[in-house]
């Protein structure tokens, strides 16, 4: 005798199926869409890793790295990957990034303990693309998924937020650290902004803050493979690699934070022109 329940079960259970099949679609795409937009941090830390185990003949490891980025920067544009108005945008990223490299270098933050002839007070000139590569997959990020911010603060109260996070990695050094007040500040102005995503042509949303925070843990990843590498080395790490201490994802989140509003605040700005 058959049950009266089967065929409602087996109806409930084909639709859970393809509920799941349907969700493990849009991640793999999802996954797709990052991959390629992470194509210029994933070459970087290719070449940390690759340099490091690899004989170089002529120059210092710190010169060939400088050397690969150029070249994947100038093919990312010949090749389509990347806009001339991203190139823009990462530029600025690249020379921001400098600027505080120097400045946490000279404060004994970091170093980079390696020879190099295109090092500059003690910074080699290929870490600025470590930060344009931020950039990079934001950019690209945004263009893939049709990004957008619903909510989003005005730009008078975005660019002095922005700058304000920035001075702080230089003025902590001469005065209190206020990035857990910066930290309550953005979450403040932010709270009620969610950023919007296509996959697959279905849109989804999140809360912008949450987003902060997950790029900012990834970046915390990356960094420890960086520093495995001896892309730089912190101070606790003079004797042998250390995982990167817990405490610096405040400061990667921090970093995501400028580096997306300044993205959003560009892109605001070009769309207004359009």
């Amino acid at each position: 005798m058959k049950s009266t329940l089967s065929p409602s079960l087996n109806k409930g259970e084909l639709r859970v199926g393809k509920r799941l099949e349907h969700a493990l679609r849009q991640l793999v795409r999802f996954g797709w869409q990052q991959a390629l937009s992470c194509v210029f941090p994933v070459v970087i830390f290719a070449s940390l890793a690759l340099t490091q185990f690899l004989p170089l003949p002529w120059l210092p490891r710190y010169d060939w790295l400088l050397l690969i980025c150029l070249a994947m920067q100038v093919w990312m544009v010949r090749s389509g990957l990347e806009t001339r108005d991203e190139l823009k945008v990462i530029t600025v990223f690249h020379l921001i990034g400098l600027a505080l490299e120097m400045f946490k270098v000279h404060m004994g933050s970091w170093a980079y303990p390696e020879e190099g002839w295109t090092k500059v007070n003690g910074v080699p000139l290929y870490s600025g693309f470590m930060y344009a590569s931020v950039a990079s997959y934001l950019c690209q990020a945004w263009r893939r998924l049709k990004v957008d911010l619903v909510r989003f603060p005005p730009l008078w109260l975005v660019v002095p937020l922005a700058a304000s996070i920035y001075l702080n990695f230089f003025t902590h050094h001469y005065w209190i650290d206020v990035r857990w007040w910066l930290s309550a500040l953005v979450l403040l102005v932010f709270w009620r902004t969610w950023v919007t995503y296509e996959v697959g042509g279905k849109p989804y949303r999140m809360p912008l803050s949450l987003s902060f925070v997950l790029i900012g843990f990834f970046i915390w990843v990356a960094e420890n493979v960086a520093t495995f590498f001896s892309a730089w080395r912190y101070p606790n790490q003079s004797d042998g690699w250390h995982l990167v201490h817990l405490g610096k994802i405040s400061s990667w989140l921090l970093l995501v934070i400028i580096s997306f509003l300044i993205v959003a605040a560009l892109k605001r700005v070009k769309g207004r022109r359009e």
